[in-house]
């Protein structure tokens, strides 16, 4: 009897147990399909998709943390930084790629491998007219004598960094060996850190921002070994115009000057005069003699060297303007020496991948250069030949940089 009970007994269980397995497979399925399920091996995550926790497919078991190879051992970590890259998975498709592309970190240079670049530093100049900080890029190496000075003034939105960044005047300072000088407008002085070149107080000499600019180059050539007779400035925009009005104020100190899409010297007397001069170019031809003179014995003369680039496409600075300051030059020049001018010669090119352009070179009758000008087909308001690691700037060329740099060291002062 007790035989049978226990037969019946574990029959009763076997069929018991079979039937909440059965009746469980279809919940298993469901809790699995809903993603109700036990989390895989690993870290838990949270499976809410969302911007800042998107959907991702179940991992594995965390992988081991890379140890460095045998050989790396007594190594710096500057010499074994690839070493210890541990090796990423390939990407399912080509936008996961385009992604890990882009997320993944720029590998870190080793020290031996380095350029040698030369120090780009801060500073502050100060005079009765205010203060203005600058930075000064000087290459690597003691010069072999006085090197040039290249003044560079930014544009609007802009910053000494930035603009060293996107003209790449530095790079070439490391192959030219010279002197870089990047002055810093301010935000409490002008909220779009312009240079307030439509102010009447910035368009004269030994006042305003002319004057700090000034007082920046007599500073910097008299602590560095700076060749006084080579000092040359270029700007952008806002800068050009300041360069222009540099030009016009303190001639004794430039060999030549450099302005691209900037506009003519005293164009506006204020803001609402400015945005006119900028959207239409000025309505008549701006006199080039409103400056106060030079002090006797500042070695004064009649008119600087200038290159001139302007794209025909800028919406910002109407291309008229750099036909203006063409005028305002070529004028000024022949105040100076009456039937001294020469015909122009005009040159047509185009950079292969990138723009057209149209450079017209105006002589004296001795064939002096008085004024080059550059006129890039389908440019805007940018720095030609720029790198895009700056603001405004138009890699497709033609360089300015290179052409500025080329025309300002075949010159120097008298």
């Amino acid at each position: 009897m007790k035989k049978i009970l226990q037969m019946l007994l574990a029959a009763w269980r076997a069929l018991w147990l079979g039937g909440l397995k059965l009746l469980g497979w279809p919940w298993r399925w469901l809790v699995l399909l809903l993603g109700l399920g036990p989390p895989a091996a690993g870290p838990q995550r949270s499976e809410k998709s969302g911007p800042d926790n998107p959907p991702h497919a179940p991992s594995g078991p965390e992988p081991a943390a890379p140890q460095p190879p045998p050989a790396a051992a007594g190594r710096p970590r500057d010499e074994v930084i690839e070493d210890l890259e541990p090796a990423e998975p390939e990407p399912r498709d080509e936008m996961a790629a385009d992604v890990a592309a882009a997320e993944r970190p720029e590998p870190l240079a080793p020290r031996t491998r380095a350029a040698r670049a030369g120090q780009f530093t801060e500073g502050v100049f100060r005079n009765d007219a205010g203060q203005r900080d600058y930075k000064l890029y000087v290459p690597d190496g003691k010069p072999p004598g006085l090197v040039p000075l290249v003044v560079m003034l930014h544009g609007c939105k802009q910053d000494p960094d930035d603009f060293a960044a996107g003209t790449r005047m530095n790079q070439l300072a490391d192959r030219q060996t010279l002197i870089v000088l990047y002055p810093a407008q301010t935000r409490s002085a002008n909220p779009y850190a312009c240079w307030n070149w439509f102010n009447r107080r910035d368009q004269q000499r030994d006042a305003g921002e002319p004057s700090m600019i000034a007082g920046m180059i007599n500073e910097v050539v008299a602590r560095h070994p700076v060749d006084p007779r080579r000092v040359y400035v270029a700007g952008l925009s806002a800068g050009g115009a300041m360069t222009m009005i540099l030009a016009h104020t303190y001639p004794e100190l430039l060999a030549a000057a450099g302005i691209h899409s900037g506009l003519p010297y005293a164009a506006a007397q204020d803001m609402i005069t400015a945005l006119g001069v900028m959207k239409r170019g000025a309505a008549k031809r701006v006199a080039p003699a409103r400056a106060k003179a030079p002090a006797k014995g500042a070695g004064a003369k009649t008119g600087v060297p200038l290159i001139v680039f302007h794209g025909d496409h800028d919406k910002t600075v109407h291309p008229l303007n750099g036909e203006h300051v063409v005028e305002q030059a070529l004028a000024l020049a022949h105040a100076a020496k009456p039937h001294d001018l020469g015909h122009p010669a005009v040159h047509a090119g185009r950079v292969a991948g990138g723009h057209a352009y149209t450079r017209t070179v105006h002589t004296d009758r001795a064939g002096h250069v008085q004024v080059e000008h550059w006129r890039v087909q389908g440019a805007g308001h940018a720095w030609s030949g720029g790198d895009a690691k700056g603001s405004f700037t138009d890699p497709l060329g033609p360089d300015a940089s290179a052409e500025m740099l080329r025309f300002f060291l075949e010159r120097s002062a008298a």
